[in-house]
């Protein structure tokens, strides 16, 4: 017999990784999406409650982004059973930390938990995918493939649809700070698409994500930090992060491998090789926001998480 209710978290994500745009994300030990899913007999699916969201979302499960991944699954699924969610935001939205792809990620892997797994992770990911349409309205992967999967994602293709695991290196800490503003995913898509880029910033960019991948594969850090160098979007984007280039300065000169936008920001990542140093990496962003842009932040540090979405 199915199991009747779950709860289930989905961890926040870091999109592009710098040089990587739509194509690499990871996943972090914190923050995180709750999503609590129960069986019922009504088919379709009811998103009962929204907490932590300022009731700022939407409970139409089809304008939804979890209660949208959770209707294609069981579309997908065939089943003539239905859901009801219970959606726990406990991350700000409009971050730069994959809010959206987190409440798809937990509606998918929610949906196809209680229905038994009748889905591999992959096919789970193609729900959470069809979820964070409702948010940015093109489908991507960058965000929810990471939060289904845990660690580091490489999406080579979206159609046909193609994702690689890539491996962790040991010893690698992840620091996200967030200002107290916010960067619409919209708007700086349409930045982004308003633009068109020349083969002196194109070919950078490939070798940059071609020695990321590298780095991660060999464990060197150096050289994840050194590939941590994007050419297209980050000029675009940190014209809409107040004290960007004081925040990077800062992390870079306390010691950071590597500094740049989380996803479309206004969220601030770097890497650190150790606890001591992601600390003081994490302090002195967090003093430049405060310096440079007189804006309050919240910081967040740890292992990339390799576990992606899973029951709790």
């Amino acid at each position: 017999m199915k199991t009747q209710r779950l709860r289930v978290f989905a961890p926040a994500t870091i999109a592009n990784i710098g040089p990587g745009f739509d194509v690499l994300g990871l996943a972090l030990s914190s923050p995180g999406d709750v999503l609590e899913v129960e069986l019922a007999n009504v088919p379709g699916v009811e998103i009962v409650e929204i907490t932590g969201d300022g009731g700022r979302l939407t409970r139409d499960p089809m304008k939804n982004v979890a209660g949208r991944a959770a209707v294609d699954l069981l579309r997908r699924a065939g089943s003539d059973r239905g859901l009801r969610l219970w959606l726990h935001k406990q991350m700000p939205l409009a971050s730069g930390l994959g809010s959206s792809g987190a409440s798809s990620a937990a509606g998918a892997f929610a949906a196809n938990e209680i229905l038994g797994r009748p889905f591999s992770t992959r096919d789970v990911v193609l729900s959470a995918i069809e979820g964070e349409c409702a948010a940015s309205g093109t489908p991507h992967a960058d965000n929810v493939a990471p939060s289904v999967m845990g660690g580091f994602v490489l999406v080579r293709s979206g159609d046909p649809f193609d994702i690689v695991q890539l491996p962790v290196p040991p010893g690698l800490r992840v620091i996200v700070v967030h200002p107290h503003c916010q960067v619409s995913t919209a708007a700086a898509r349409r930045l982004v698409n308003e633009r068109r880029y020349g083969l002196d910033v194109i070919v950078p960019n490939i070798g940059n994500v071609a020695a990321l991948v590298a780095a991660l594969y060999t464990s060197d850090l150096q050289l994840l930090g050194r590939s941590i160098d994007d050419r297209i979007i980050e000029p675009l984007r940190a014209t809409l992060i107040p004290g960007f280039d004081e925040v990077k300065s800062a992390a870079l000169g306390a010691g950071a491998l590597g500094c740049s936008i989380a996803g479309s920001g206004p969220s601030v990542f770097a890497f650190a090789g150790d606890d001591g140093d992601a600390q003081r990496v994490g302090a002195a962003m967090q003093a430049a926001f405060t310096s440079a842009a007189r804006l309050d932040s919240d910081l967040f540090w740890g292992e990339v998480s390799t576990q992606g979405a899973r029951v709790i």
